[in-house]
C-alpha cells in the first residue's frame, strides 16, 4: 500500500492538487474576487501555502523514518520545489504588484521591517535548496555535501514561521501552531542525531544481536 510505486503513481494527482490553488488565486485576482485588498490577499495566500509546503517536507522526512512509510520520501522533492514556486510567487507579488519594482524602497523595506527581513532571508536560503534538487547535482556535490546544504530547510522553516508570526497582528494562534510543529520536528531531528552514535556503539558491543 505504501510502496514507492504507489507514491510515484500519486505524483500527477498531487502535482495538480498543489498547483491548482495558485491558478485559482490568479483567476480570482484578475476577476476581482479577492476582496477589497486583492494584492495583500494574494500575497498572504501564496506565502501561507509556501509555509505549509515547507512544513510538509519536514514532516515527510520524519515520517520516512517509520519503516512502512519509508517510500513517502519520493514525494519530498516535488513538494519542496512547489514550496519554492509559491515563495517565488509570494515574493514576486510583493516586488511587482505591491511596489512596482521600486527597488530602492524594497531594499529599505527589507532592512527596516523585521518580518520582511525574515521572509527575505528565508527566500535566499531556499535558492540553494531548489538549485541542488536534481539527481545530477547530488552526484556532482556528493551526497554528504548535498545533505549538509539541505539542512538549510530548518532555518528556512523557522524564519518563514517567524515572518508569518510577526506579520499577523491579531490572533497569532495559527502561526504559533506552525512554529510549534517546526520546533518539534527540529527537536526530533536533533534527538535522532544525538542518539545515533549511542545506538551504533550499543550494537557494536553485541555483534550477534539482530535488530
Amino acid at each position: 500500500m505504501f510502496s514507492t510505486r504507489n507514491f510515484n503513481r500519486s505524483k500527477p494527482i498531487l502535482f495538480i492538487l498543489i498547483l491548482f490553488p495558485s491558478l485559482l488565486w490568479a483567476y480570482q485576482f484578475v476577476t476581482g474576487d479577492l476582496g477589497v485588498n486583492p494584492i495583500e490577499k494574494l500575497m498572504d495566500e501564496l506565502g501561507l501555502m509556501a509555509l505549509k509546503l515547507i512544513i510538509i517536507t519536514l514532516m515527510i522526512t520524519t515520517l520516512s523514518n517509520i519503516k512502512p512509510l519509508k517510500s513517502i520520501v519520493v514525494l519530498r522533492r516535488m513538494i519542496g520545489l512547489f514550496a519554492f514556486y509559491y515563495v517565488c510567487l509570494h515574493f514576486s507579488t510583493y516586488i511587482v504588484l505591491d511596489h512596482f519594482l521600486d527597488m530602492q524602497f524594497i531594499i529599505q523595506d527589507i532592512i527596516k521591517r523585521p518580518f520582511i527581513t525574515f521572509g527575505f532571508i528565508s527566500f535566499l536560503f531556499l535558492i540553494p535548496l531548489a538549485s541542488t534538487s536534481t539527481n545530477n547535482m547530488i552526484k556532482r556535490l556528493g551526497f554528504k555535501l548535498w545533505k549538509k546544504i539541505h539542512y538549510l530547510i530548518y532555518p528556512v522553516a523557522i524564519l518563514a514561521s517567524m515572518h508569518f508570526y510577526v506579520l499577523v497582528r491579531a490572533d497569532k494562534t495559527e502561526p504559533v501552531i506552525y512554529m510549534g510543529i517546526i520546533i518539534l520536528l527540529l527537536f526530533h531531528r536533533i534527538f535522532k542525531r544525538l542518539t545515533r552514535p549511542q545506538l551504533a556503539q550499543s550494537r557494536g558491543s553485541f555483534p550477534y544481536r539482530q535488530d
